[in-house]
């Protein structure tokens, strides 16, 4: 019976970490698994993933949600109400910041700004604010998925400074882009990065591809396709036919990379990192945004931009008070706007985090018209519509997924509860 009994357990600790349920440390588990009472071998052996379901209802410090992120307690003691009530907040952070700040880039070059390297600069500089959710919300309590990274710092930091420099050349292809094109244009393209993302998680983070995503990535590829022959009537002043396809190369080029950063930064919290909390992903968007924003100071100064500063702010249409105010609110609202990112990761996911950024690009072509009066024509319409198909499918086949992954959970919660009875 003793070999049986050792059997069973190990069987036990298999299944627990197989089901990505995790307790303080190995030490903890070893105990909670030599306390289980063994009475029926075979049952037992039939039914060890219950008993590591019974496990799990032990642990007091996390609870795992069907992603297996570990989640603090606080968080999971929310009532359901103040749990959406955190989701619309960080939904709407990431909304307004992510339109606000494309219009007031937009507003920086038709009153006269013309620095590419001080529009990428904005971009990242507002880091510091991520430090106020960092300090106020810290990640107690909360134990990785999977062991603590075996990498040392240097080779992290590396790493950061890699992603940060990626990130500021990002951010440079995207203020080209702006500069050549308008506001709603500019957006409509930039929701093509749904579309690179799902082909990147194909391949990076090994995505299943399905027929509603392969939907979602002509259709999104069509209406790209759309804007690049469109005769754009409501192009910004003097730019000619060859910088409208500069600016439409360098936004979708932007698009692409943004959504192979995507890919990356997440197989780096599964090789590299090895975690995601809270905490842990707020590190990431600090460290990287501040080599991001060293990249493009030295950027700014290495190209000569820097000389022309004053005379922008001179000569910058609504005056020079205006001109630092634009420059402050853009870098508050990108910075808004991450705030949101990283909440929707750390309260639902990050692929959730995504699809609502993608929908905020769906959103800042109207709030053009409205602000700019952009001169939404025919094709524009049709571009918009076919990004919302594309947008549509793609959340619904994450729809499917969510609904099989939550049956996948009820089966395995009817079975603990049946092994408690």
């Amino acid at each position: 019976m003793a070999d049986e009994s050792d059997g069973l357990k190990s069987d036990v600790k298999k299944e627990v970490k197989k089901k990505d349920i995790y307790t303080h440390d190995d030490e903890d588990l070893e105990q909670k698994v030599e306390n289980l009472k063994i009475e029926d071998s075979v049952t037992l052996h039939r039914h060890a993933r219950r008993i590591a379901f019974r496990i799990r209802l032990d642990n007091e410090d996390l609870i795992v949600v069907n992603d297996g992120q570990s989640i603090p307690l606080p968080l999971a003691k929310l009532k359901r109400w103040q749990w959406w009530t955190l989701i619309v907040i960080n939904i709407c952070f990431l909304l307004i910041g992510q339109v606000v700040a494309v219009l007031l880039g937009r507003f920086y070059y038709d009153q006269g700004g013309n620095s590419k390297w001080m529009a990428t600069l904005v971009q990242t500089i507002g880091f510091p604010i991520l430090f106020v959710p960092f300090f106020l919300f810290p990640s107690s309590k909360q134990i990785p998925t999977t062991p603590t990274t075996s990498f040392s710092l240097p080779v992290v930091l590396l790493f950061y400074l890699i992603i940060g420099t990626v990130i500021a050349g990002d951010n440079m292809l995207y203020s080209v882009g702006l500069l050549y094109l308008s506001a709603s244009t500019y957006s409509l393209i930039c929701a093509t990065q749904l579309a690179f993302n799902a082909v990147f998680s194909y391949f990076i983070n090994s995505q299943k591809f399905t027929a509603l995503i392969f939907n979602s990535v002509v259709v999104l590829s069509l209406s790209a396709s759309l804007l690049a022959v469109n005769d754009d009537s409501d192009r910004p002043l003097g730019v000619t036919n060859g910088k409208y396809f500069i600016g439409f190369m360098a936004t979708l080029a932007a698009s692409a990379l943004y959504a192979l950063l995507l890919s990356v930064m997440q197989l780096s919290f599964q090789k590299l990192i090895k975690k995601e909390t809270f905490s842990v992903v707020l590190e990431l968007q600090i460290y990287t945004s501040f080599f991001a924003t060293c990249v493009s100071t030295i950027g700014l100064f290495a190209s000569g931009e820097w000389r022309t500063l004053s005379g922008e702010m001179d000569g910058f249409g609504k005056g020079g008070l205006a001109y630092v105010m634009t420059l402050v609110w853009t870098a508050v609202a990108w910075q808004v706007c991450s705030v949101g990112v990283v909440g929707l990761i750390f309260v639902v996911s990050s692929l959730f985090s995504n699809v609502i950024s993608t929908l905020s690009l769906a959103l800042t072509p109207l709030a053009a018209v409205v602000v700019f009066h952009d001169n939404m024509n025919g094709v524009k319409v049709i571009a918009m519509l076919m990004g919302l198909w594309g947008f549509s499918t793609y959340i619904y086949q994450n729809y499917l997924d969510d609904l099989s992954m939550k049956r996948k959970q009820r089966d395995a919660n009817a079975n603990g509860t049946q092994l408690t009875s």
